[in-house]
């Protein structure tokens, strides 16, 4: 093989074993979000549907604030199975990629390289221990005078996905104001 290919080819690999680490690590990251949201309901009635959904899925009040109609709802996020083993595999792949591409460049050493996927399990296990935590769902509602058709306005500060969960349950729309 051409001796300027096989640098190349380390240096792409090592570059897509970065970004490979850094997705990994992004998989565990936080993703709150605020949103402000109305709805048609007015507040005695959407405030037991919003609890009601909370606890569907399995929320619990943790704090009420009625001075600044505050509700804080929390929950345990469970990790996902699925992605677990999707970066598992994904780590397996990398790593046997490069330890490919340093095989060819250290060729006495290709038994050591090819038992570091041996370590791709590791990417399960740290998914796995930092997705498992303590959620936290804030709620305020509001009433609005000035809009006639959505007399009640929700500050949801929530996981983007339990917010457009939220959304589609309760058939919130995105406040425009």
């Amino acid at each position: 093989m051409d001796t300027a290919i096989l640098p190349s080819t380390f240096l792409l690999t090592l570059l897509l074993s970065v970004g490979l680490f850094f997705f990994i690590r992004a998989s565990t990251k936080d993703r709150m979000e605020t949103a402000q949201l109305v709805s048609e309901q007015d507040e005695t009635t959407l405030m037991p549907l919003l609890r009601d959904y909370f606890q569907s899925r399995s929320y619990r009040v943790a704090a009420v604030d009625p001075e600044h109609n505050q509700v804080t709802f929390e929950g345990y996020v469970r990790p996902s199975w699925f992605l677990a083993i999707f970066l598992t595999l994904l780590a397996a792949t990398g790593i046997l990629c490069l330890s490919l591409v340093l095989s060819f460049l250290f060729p006495n050493l290709n038994r050591v390289f090819l038992g570091m996927v041996l370590l791709s399990p590791l990417s399960g296990t740290f998914y796995w221990k930092k997705a498992k935590k303590l959620e936290k769902v804030s709620l305020k509602l509001e009433q609005t005078k000035s809009n006639e058709h959505f007399p009640s306005k929700i500050t949801v500060i929530a996981h983007r996905d339990e917010l457009i969960e939220l959304q589609r349950a309760l058939s919130l729309k995105n406040c425009k104001s």
